[in-house]
């Protein structure tokens, strides 16, 4: 089994590592992927992209695609954004991901894929978990959460065309539309959340998330009609061994050696 977490984690503990490969490791439970969450409230709330961009861009999606399993996939996830995975050794091999910010939600489209879905799960890792923030770069669309927000969404784009969902300039017209109207809904609802929890609440800069993260959907839209396919994922372990056969030699030798340290 292999796990991968983010490495700027300010309140990393090793509960967390165990809590995450736990539900693959333990062969009663019969998981083969394991995605964690985890709370960010403090004295305000935190996950911008998740909560004002890859929550209403899924669900005004749903709207548009109600038949499309996949989107219910992603909307049962709590983080679908989180970094912390763990999944088996051998479903890693057939895994292929993107390379950019489209990371998280292109392995869960792998694994929706290659994994049945009740042997997928998803687990609570820690009570407290902070980590560094990104700046959301409104003014530049190649840094921060402008960047961020931007490759998501053409994962997302092009992981939906791949399972047959067609999207035309009017179709992505209308989902900006309906992205920003869900959006500034999600905003009042968390501005109540926020009072009612006696949270800070910065509404302004709410609503300067939701515009930028409007113009990162506008600028994947146009990217996803002018090149769909988009820069190729990156190669599987599958196809490695194939193409340099003699990597398959190390990485056995490399395990014998990992196997008897332990």
């Amino acid at each position: 089994m292999i796990a991968l977490h983010d490495c700027d984690i300010a309140t990393y503990e090793r509960r967390l590592l165990n809590r995450l490969v736990y539900p693959v490791a333990n062969p009663n439970l019969g998981f083969e992927f394991c995605k964690g969450y985890y709370a960010r409230v403090t004295d305000r709330m935190h996950g911008r992209v998740t909560r004002l961009f890859m929550s209403p861009l899924v669900r005004s999606l749903e709207q548009m695609a109600p038949s499309a399993p996949f989107l219910r996939f992603l909307d049962s996830f709590r983080y679908p954004l989180a970094g912390e995975f763990s999944m088996q050794a051998n479903l890693a091999r057939v895994n292929r991901i993107p390379w950019d910010w489209g990371l998280e939600v292109g392995v869960l489209a792998e694994v929706y894929r290659n994994c049945a879905v009740s042997r997928i799960c998803q687990v609570d890792l820690a009570d407290t978990y902070e980590h560094k923030h990104q700046t959301l770069s409104a003014d530049d669309p190649q840094k921060g959460l402008h960047r961020m927000a931007c490759d998501i969404a053409k994962s997302l784009l092009r992981t939906l065309a791949s399972e047959g969902m067609v999207f035309t300039r009017d179709h992505l017209r209308s989902l900006l539309v309906r992205y920003v109207r869900m959006a500034e809904d999600t905003i009042a609802r968390y501005h109540a959340d926020a009072l009612l929890n006696g949270l800070e609440f910065d509404r302004h800069a709410e609503e300067l998330a939701v515009a930028t993260f409007a113009e990162s959907l506008r600028q994947a839209s146009n990217e996803f009609v002018d090149s769909p396919l988009g820069l190729p994922l990156i190669p599987n372990w599958n196809r490695v061994l194939a193409a340099i056969p003699n990597s398959s030699i190390s990485f056995a030798s490399r395990r014998k050696r990992l196997a008897w340290r332990r």
